[in-house]
């Protein structure tokens, strides 16, 4: 066991800032102190993230830090905070980790015992979640779908029988086929697609999925969308019932998802934590 105390534990710190999802404004005090006063801001899009140093006047150094890169920056984040730098991971909008890169870097943080410290902020799920209408009692954070149509399908499916309001992050190009996916699934449920928020032209879609398919005009901007949970009292069979782990997440590698993605959705299927699932599919394979 090991228990941090973040603003005791001496040592590099490694700081996991919020910032803005639209809306300037809505960078916190604490986020900005944060920026300037750490050795070096690893950002998911250097770009998006001069324009935010630019406009507080922050200046400190940038590395990048993306999914296409972060196996090896990992290491180089490492370094510097073996060296006593503290590091803040910034994604381009939002809560770093959240449908972003990060996690590998946070775990190894972890392990090596440094202290991680969130500095919280905007997030577009849950902003979207409370201005929604729908059950904010008990929700369900799924990121982004598949592409493909048949296994996105399955993963609805995994997911038919939460009570819980259902989040998801999508492409505003493939709203509608999603809808008609949800609708396909799910039945007429109610949903809310949130676009564009805390921006000039931030809109809230509220309606039973079958009107809304019927009647949605051309979306642009970042889109979340909700689906309302399940409120039917009949156990729902899942499909993978008497799957071994190891075969639940081969059927989604042979339907061509990554090992990883796979995992993450076994473990949305079973309501499990992504670090078990993976860790007792590479005992059990």
């Amino acid at each position: 066991m090991h228990i941090q105390k973040s603003f005791k534990q001496g040592g590099a710190t490694l700081y996991l800032v919020s910032t803005p999802i639209g809306n300037l404004s809505d960078m916190t005090a604490r986020g900005i102190e944060t920026l300037k006063s750490v050795a070096v801001i690893a950002s998911e899009d250097t770009r998006v993230t001069r324009k935010l140093c630019t406009h507080f006047e922050i200046k400190t150094p940038l590395v990048s830090y993306h999914e296409h890169n972060q196996h090896q920056k990992t290491d180089v984040i490492l370094e510097r905070l073996t060296a006593g730098e503290d590091v803040a991971l910034v994604s381009d909008a939002g809560m770093p980790l959240i449908s972003d890169p990060g996690d590998q870097l946070v775990q190894k943080a972890v392990a090596a015992g440094f202290a991680v410290v969130p500095i919280p902020g905007a997030n577009a799920a849950m902003t979207a979640l409370i201005a929604s209408g729908l059950s904010a009692e008990r929700f369900f954070f799924h990121g982004f779908l598949d592409r493909r149509r048949s296994t996105r399908q399955k993963e609805l499916l995994g997911l038919k029988g939460l009570q819980a309001t259902l989040l998801f992050y999508e492409s505003p190009h493939r709203v509608k086929e999603t809808l008609c996916d949800v609708l396909e699934v799910y039945g007429n449920r109610d949903i809310v697609i949130a676009r564009e928020l805390t921006k000039v032209y931030e809109e809230f879609i509220r309606g039973k999925v079958e009107d809304v398919v019927r009647e949605l005009p051309e979306l642009k901007g970042e889109v979340v969308l909700l689906v309302a949970g399940n409120t039917d009292e009949e156990v729902i069979d899942a499909w993978w019932e008497g799957l071994t782990l190891v075969d639940h997440v081969k059927h989604y590698v042979d339907e061509g998802m990554r090992t990883n993605a796979a995992i993450k959705q076994v473990a949305n299927d079973l309501q499990m934590t992504r670090q078990d699932v993976y860790k007792m599919y590479h005992v059990e394979e």
